[in-house]
């Protein structure tokens, strides 16, 4: 019967090597997952020679370095991957793979360079540790935890839906403000164009008549001196005002009291209160549906939650169910959560159906988000339009003022 030569690691993550008697190499793979090993790398011993040499015979050229990636891009390498892992291929065999197949550069550096790190003996997790601006912490431990209970297959279909998720989720946000960003935009300009080049010809028409003009009339003209005049000013007090906000910004009591006025904002704060009640439940619903300690997964939060006065929160909360209390409970005090979405989480924790009650709670907090990001889209546009005509409606009642004004004295002349 052939034998098959393999390297695996162990739950505690230790490697083992091995040789291993089957028919076929899916066999192999097949005893090797029954001892609770997950396989990286299998090769017939009849062809081990050989493999060894053309092993040794690669060229040790580092891989093409990768900071960032897009979220896009992070999708689909780990969906090829977890479509090459469910298909029995092992981790070393899937890297290889994904080096050839993946056409994309930095899809193609990263796959060689975790493949480099597997071959030399890391685990996928740790040679993920060294792109944290590609692999956020969740990611990273999520894949840690399928390596230990050796399901890293069905753990990156699910990364697979998180991730499909998050991009959802901000596409959906994304587009429902790109509507009322072009109106600022073109409002903006509209009122430039009106002060800029329209009010200047009639300044000088206006000065001729030497009569005595409405206060509309001047307030307008002032202020097109002023816009004229002192235009640097207000790039300078642009940029000092920029430079001010991050250096406060910087500090983390700054942090915090901004994120808190944030969170406070009418329209703009409910959404991103419905963003993170659905966010915090699908990723909390993942982690633990995947083995991650509760604890463990309360740290992770903290660290993606993007809001330092949530964070803060999230802290103290962590110190609670430390020291005994339910995550329920441990949460009610800092109102940061509803009502419903405690009841809901409590109602989880009794009946031991926790990971799929919080994702049945993000199900409900993205309608909702849906709903709330419907509903501030469609508010802003009439209020950006309304706020745009009443500029360009005092703009033109004074230019019609002194122009009416005009005609009234030409008429008491003409008497």
């Amino acid at each position: 019967m052939p034998q098959f030569r393999y390297t695996a690691r162990s739950a505690d993550g230790k490697l083992v090597d091995g040789v291993i008697d089957s028919s076929d190499r899916a066999g192999a793979i097949l005893q090797i997952e029954q001892q609770r090993f997950f396989p990286i790398k299998i090769e017939a011993l009849a062809d081990g020679n050989a493999a060894r040499t053309v092993e040794k015979a690669r060229t040790g050229t580092a891989a093409q370095q990768v900071e960032t990636l897009g979220l896009t891009q992070q999708f689909l390498f780990t969906e090829q991957l977890g479509h090459l892992l469910g298909a029995g291929m092992t981790l070393d065999e899937a890297l290889g793979i994904l080096e050839k197949r993946l056409k994309h550069p930095k899809l193609q550096g990263l796959s060689q360079s975790l493949h480099r790190s597997l071959v030399d003996g890391r685990s996928l997790s740790q040679a993920m540790r060294d792109y944290p601006k590609i692999f956020s912490p969740l990611y990273v431990n999520m894949v840690s935890a399928g390596e230990a209970s050796g399901s890293l297959a069905e753990i990156m279909r699910r990364l697979v839906t998180h991730l499909a998720d998050v991009k959802a989720l901000r596409d959906r946000v994304q587009q429902a403000l790109v509507y009322p960003a072009v109106l600022v935009v073109a409002g903006i300009g509209l009122i430039i164009i009106f002060m800029t080049v329209m009010v200047p010809q009639l300044t000088g028409f206006f000065e001729q008549t030497g009569q005595q003009l409405p206060m509309a009339t001047r307030i307008l003209l002032e202020a097109n001196r002023i816009i004229a005049g002192y235009w640097w000013v207000a790039i300078v007090a642009t940029f000092a005002g920029y430079s001010a906000f991050k250096f406060l910004t910087r500090e983390q009591a700054g942090r915090k009291a901004w994120d808190y006025f944030r969170w406070r904002i009418p329209g703009y704060g409910h959404i991103m209160r419905y963003r993170l009640y659905a966010q915090f439940a699908r990723t909390l619903g993942t982690l633990v549906e995947n083995g991650v300690t509760l604890l463990r997964a309360l740290e992770l939060l903290e660290e993606i939650s993007g809001n330092e006065w949530v964070r803060q929160k999230m802290v103290e909360m962590r110190r609670s169910v430390i020291d005994g209390a339910s995550l329920s409970n441990a949460l009610r005090p800092h109102k940061v959560f509803p009502e419903l979405f405690l009841d809901m989480m409590s109602v989880g924790e009794q009946t031991g159906r926790f990971g799929e009650t919080m994702q049945m709670i993000a199900d409900v907090y993205e309608r909702e988000l849906d709903k709330q990001v419907k509903l501030t889209s469609s508010l802003i546009p009439p209020v950006i339009m309304i706020a745009i005509a009443a500029i360009v409606g005092l703009v033109v009642y004074g230019i019609l003022s002194a122009v009416f004004n005009l005609t009234s004295g030409l008429r008491t002349r003409m008497h």
